[in-house]
């Protein structure tokens, strides 16, 4: 769309050099770069705002997403009336083995040598 080729800026430059002269168009390129730069930060600000804007309504989206979801797991999967967790077993739920078997005494540690004394190297025996 804006596709300038370098022998069109050449001419534009010249034409610069022609109409402004060469004592102002120092000043007039440091203008020109001030409110190109300028436009630059409303354009990434725009952008910015635009891209957060879509983010909340992607946030938005993925959280009524996640409302029904969990209002579907909550109709298939109700919890007890009573308030007690976790719910009673049915004879579908599995169930819990008890874990109070007698525990079995550990085994005797095997001895080992003694350490060495202070001073005294394994070579040196």
């Amino acid at each position: 769309m804006f596709d300038v080729a370098p022998t069109e800026l050449l001419l534009c430059a010249v034409v610069a050099l022609v109409v402004i002269g060469p004592k102002d168009l120092p000043k007039a390129m440091r203008v020109l770069g001030y409110w190109v730069g300028r436009a630059r930060g409303v354009a990434r600000q725009f952008r910015s705002g635009i891209d957060s804007m879509i983010r909340e309504a992607e946030l938005a989206e993925m959280e009524k997403k996640w409302a029904e979801e969990n209002e579907r797991i909550m109709r298939e999967h109700p919890t007890a009336t009573d308030g007690s967790w976790p719910p009673e077993a049915t004879n579908d739920a599995p169930t819990v083995v008890s874990d109070s078997a007698p525990m079995l005494p550990l085994p005797e540690p095997t001895p080992t040598a003694p350490p060495p004394a202070a001073g005294e190297h394994e070579g040196e025996r």
